[in-house]
């Protein structure tokens, strides 16, 4: 009974602020502006005329997505590697680095790569410095918004990696060498299964928020690479359609859940040699 009472704040909250939410998207995607239900709001999604225009959005926003994940795994497993060795010094001063721009406000940390990759700025004039008369435009495209997606979220990748690895036994690591096990073999068959929970949620949380940012591709994009959070954005605030923009975000959710599947379930197989 004290447990129930305990947790009865919590399920409160969840209630306010997870289902309550929830299952008004899902009532706004199911009916129309006169609150009769329908199925036309997902019936737009695949219309022969627009649906070729959202499902380019949609493969474009997974696509950038994937990319940035990638790119975030690839740098982060090495810093979050380093920082949890026994050997690396001051590794809590550079882990408070890493986290220090998550400090700053999420716009304002955005509105600092426009300056920097804007004509004239710094980025500019050092490509000019080092000789190059007619500099890349480093704005208003696919590259920008990577970039800033992968500035934003490459935190949310390494630290759950660097929670795994720190609390990895270092004895299973002597006793593979002892017995005669080279370092990439160390690495592949221990440290890799061990870290392998804190990979996946890293993925799980730079994905997802990659996957339905707007911010980003407004402002390094431009306007010019519309994302699937762009486009429900839109819907809401500026054509007030929002049986739309729900039913939008109901098949966005949907695909960040098997996406989440996929994945859980790939390293559910990496795991259990029983299924490999």
């Amino acid at each position: 009974m004290t447990r129930k009472r305990l947790a009865a704040p919590y399920l409160v909250w969840m209630t306010l602020s997870i289902v309550l939410p929830m299952g008004l998207i899902l009532y706004y995607s199911l009916t129309n502006a006169e609150g009769g239900f329908t199925l036309d709001q997902f019936a737009r999604l695949v219309d022969p005329e627009s649906g070729q225009l959202y499902f380019n959005i949609f493969g474009r926003s997974l696509w950038l997505a994937f990319l940035s994940t990638v790119i975030c795994l690839g740098l982060g497993y090495p810093a979050a590697y380093l920082l949890a060795s026994r050997g690396m010094k001051m590794a809590n001063l550079l882990l408070v680095l890493f986290l220090l721009p998550m400090w700053m406000n999420f716009l304002l940390r955005t509105y600092a790569w426009v300056v920097l990759l804007q004509p004239g700025g710094i980025f500019h004039l050092w490509m000019q410095g080092i000789g190059i008369a007619n500099p890349p435009q480093m704005l208003n495209n696919q590259g920008a918004v990577v970039l800033g997606m992968v500035y934003n979220f490459l935190p949310f990748m390494i630290l759950p990696i660097y929670t795994s690895l720190s609390k990895m036994d270092h004895h299973l690591l002597e006793a593979a060498r002892d017995l005669g096990a080279s370092p990439p073999r160390v690495f592949g068959r221990v440290v890799l299964p061990l870290s392998l929970q804190g990979v996946i949620s890293g993925i799980i949380m730079v994905f997802m928020p990659a996957a339905s940012t707007f911010v980003i591709s407004q402002l390094l994009g431009g306007g010019k690479q519309m994302l699937i959070g762009d486009l429900i954005e839109g819907q809401f605030t500026k054509f007030n359609d929002w049986n739309f923009g729900s039913a939008v975000s109901v098949i966005l959710m949907l695909l960040i859940l098997l996406s989440m599947r996929l994945v859980n379930g790939a390293s559910e197989a990496q795991l259990d040699p029983r299924r490999k």
